[in-house]
């Protein structure tokens, strides 16, 4: 029998939540932070096959840490509510977690803060010291501190990255300090309005995973009653990475109505691995002929390449209306 490899922590914990039922991990990842969701959740795809002596010594593992830990106190009353909403309901557990604990702990505005849309947060540190705003951005998301960053001056976007860096450990009153400072231009930009933690984007991505069917019946109604708004949900659902998913036949159609030019700008903001959903579609000649013009076109616009990759799916959701090209497969797409 081959020697079992020792499993890294974040690997054991991507094993024991596929041991979970659905429902108990559901609840368990609700508790992670963005980028430890994101890590998790690629172990868990990477998984693979797992064999019971992988299982075993997941849960050796498992073992050993709750001996010495026991439980966390971390956001009890989170759980408690949780367990009596699915025993007494939403409103009698409201009411009973009230006499039980009249004043809940508040959530720190930095915790708030790593899950706000860039948009919210570019308005709070916009004026700080480089070193301050690095402190921040190390606590998001990769790709909302890519956005943050970006909305920044960009005299002062090199000083951010240089500090972040070479940041090394950061002290808890600097964390404190930082949080006072959030506190206090959440007031200044905001008074008591509450931030935005919305928007057409977090809509879309919720749309996208409801089923077309579900999708038409809410578009439809929601073109009704907020057109513009429908628009912009829209735009942020269809998205040029969404045409990696068609079929070469179905891209071969959609190829055959896309200006060449188009094509080349378009293409050209993309990586190889991604070229290849386009070029699968075309023969290898044309394919060739394209990866050469690709090359020769040297450097382009990232405005020229977003204004290719719109154009490209303003046609892709055409043909899509008319039938021409289907997107998706799943049993939801059939009545």
């Amino acid at each position: 029998m081959s020697e079992v490899v020792p499993l890294r922590a974040a690997d054991s914990a991507a094993v024991m939540m596929m041991l979970l039922a659905e429902d108990q991990t559901a609840r368990i990842l609700s508790e992670l932070e963005p980028d430890e969701l994101r890590m998790l959740g690629e172990k868990m795809c990477a998984l693979g096959e797992i064999s019971p002596e992988i299982i075993a010594q997941a849960i050796t593992g498992f073992v050993e840490k709750t001996e010495k830990l026991g439980l966390v106190a971390h956001n009890r009353v989170g759980q408690v509510r949780s367990m009596m909403h699915r025993a007494i309901g939403e409103v009698k557990t409201e009411n009973l977690m009230r006499r039980i604990v009249p004043e809940e702990p508040k959530t720190s505005t930095l915790e708030l803060a790593r899950w706000l849309n860039p948009e919210a947060l570019v308005p709070l540190v916009k004026d700080e010291h480089p070193q301050t705003i690095a402190v921040l951005l190390i606590q998001l998301d990769p790709e909302v501190a890519a956005e943050v960053l970006h909305s920044l001056p960009p005299e002062i976007q090199p000083q951010i990255i240089h500090r972040i860096a070479t940041l090394g450990p950061v002290a808890p009153p600097a964390l404190e300090m930082l949080e006072e400072l959030l506190n206090q231009r959440i007031t200044e930009c905001h008074g008591q309005r509450p931030l935005q933690m919305g928007g057409a984007r977090e809509a879309a991505e919720i749309i996208n995973g409801t089923g077309k069917v579900t999708e038409k019946r809410i578009m439809s109604e929601l073109n009704k009653l907020d057109k513009p708004m429908a628009k912009k949900i829209e735009e942020e659902m269809f998205k040029f990475e969404h045409l990696f998913v068609l079929e070469p036949m179905a891209m071969g159609a959609l190829l055959r109505d896309v200006p060449s030019d188009t094509l080349i700008d378009a293409l050209k903001g993309i990586g190889e691995e991604e070229r290849t959903f386009f070029f699968r579609a075309m023969s290898s000649r044309a394919a060739d002929g394209v990866k050469d013009e690709i090359a020769a076109r040297g450097r382009t616009k990232l405005a020229d390449v977003v204004a290719a990759q719109k154009e490209i799916v303003t046609i892709a959701r055409k043909l899509a209306a008319e039938g021409t090209i289907v997107f998706g497969s799943s049993d939801d797409d059939y009545v």
